[in-house]
């Protein structure tokens, strides 16, 4: 049970750890201390919402389509060598926040905003809904709960550790060695977890 948190945190953390807007609105937003815990939250708990239903409703359809999951360890491990490429070659090329000054200090538009970062992001389907969920129905019976409750646990981590150590951040997040390394550390944990999929 803990190996299947831990996994299911490893793969959440990795997917969400990358310089996006919706990363770059959540530190815009702790630097100026701007509605950062509903802010936070809002973003928490949509990933959660996704990730749970990605595990769930991909359940209910490997109960029918019993092909399905070999199609999708396969097709994950090849969306997770993608993306820790893609990790990889950022560095190489390592980018820094890009900060362009606009700061939403409404709470409304401040969440609204937040949900398009969230909502209207292709990406984020790919990562919760297909990518999680394969991933958790591709373990053991009995650790699908578990697996999304550490990938749900890393959404929490990472958007509230961002948010609220923004001030403290911005001077590391603006040096794309930083980056560098955090982009080197998501690569190996989407080669290695591509590995445990495809040997699993």
């Amino acid at each position: 049970m803990l190996n299947a948190i831990l996994s299911g945190f490893a793969l959440g953390g990795g997917l969400i750890v990358a310089i996006g807007a919706q990363n770059a609105f959540v530190i815009r937003q702790g630097v100026l201390n701007s509605h950062i815990f509903w802010i936070c939250l809002f973003c928490a708990v949509s990933d959660t919402v996704l990730i749970w239903a990605g595990v769930y409703g991909m359940g209910v359809i490997v109960q029918t389509l019993p092909w399905f999951i070999p199609v999708l360890t396969y097709g994950g491990a090849a969306f997770l060598v993608w993306y820790g490429a893609k990790a990889f070659h950022r560095v190489l090329k390592p980018e820094a926040l890009k900060d362009d000054g606009k700061t939403v200090t409404n709470l409304f538009f401040a969440l609204a905003a937040c949900a398009a970062f969230t909502w209207l992001n292709p990406h984020v389907y790919l990562d919760t809904l297909i990518l999680v969920g394969s991933v958790a129905n591709s373990r053991p019976a009995g650790e699908q709960a578990p697996f999304a409750l550490g990938a749900s646990l890393a959404s929490f981590a990472w958007f509230f550790l961002i948010g609220y150590s923004a001030k403290a951040l911005r001077g590391p997040l603006s040096k794309p060695m930083v980056w560098r390394g955090i982009d080197l550390f998501i690569a190996f944990i989407m080669f290695y977890l591509a590995y445990k999929l495809l040997v699993g």
